[in-house]
């Protein structure tokens, strides 16, 4: 049973590339696209938006995204969504440490706003097998 992908939630707190993400989610890939600018705001948005996936940036202040990532798991009807990192820190103790964490996947920024998409339904339909 195969379902397709629709929402995902964006959490950056850089404007510029939240701005990015959502043009390639949105206008290129046809996603709804919830996009926050803290882990604050992803923890109060999720549960009312219902997101199918969830690309979270690492480096965020306050709460950054492995804190926020443990805060959604301990959210009922939150723990089983899909969760990818958005990070420049890809070395590969760097993703395996965000994979033991409970990341599905780690994207490396810059991203290629063109491709993002792609990337994203790729990682997804990994998830579902």
């Amino acid at each position: 049973m195969a379902s397709e992908l629709k929402r995902i939630m964006y959490v950056e707190d850089e404007p510029d590339i939240r701005a990015v993400a959502e043009l390639a989610l949105a206008a290129v890939g046809g996603f709804e696209v919830a996009l926050c600018e803290s882990g604050e705001e992803a923890l109060e948005r999720a549960a009312t938006f219902k997101p199918e996936l969830i690309l979270l940036d690492v480096m965020m202040p306050r709460l950054d995204g492995p804190e926020t990532l443990l805060a959604l798991r301990e959210q009922p009807g939150l723990a089983d969504i899909p969760v990818a990192f958005m990070t420049a820190k890809v070395q590969p103790s760097e993703i395996e440490a965000y994979k033991a964490l409970g990341a599905i996947e780690v994207i490396a920024k810059p991203f290629d706003p063109m491709t993002l998409s792609d990337q994203v339904r790729e990682i997804w339909n990994r998830s579902r097998n």
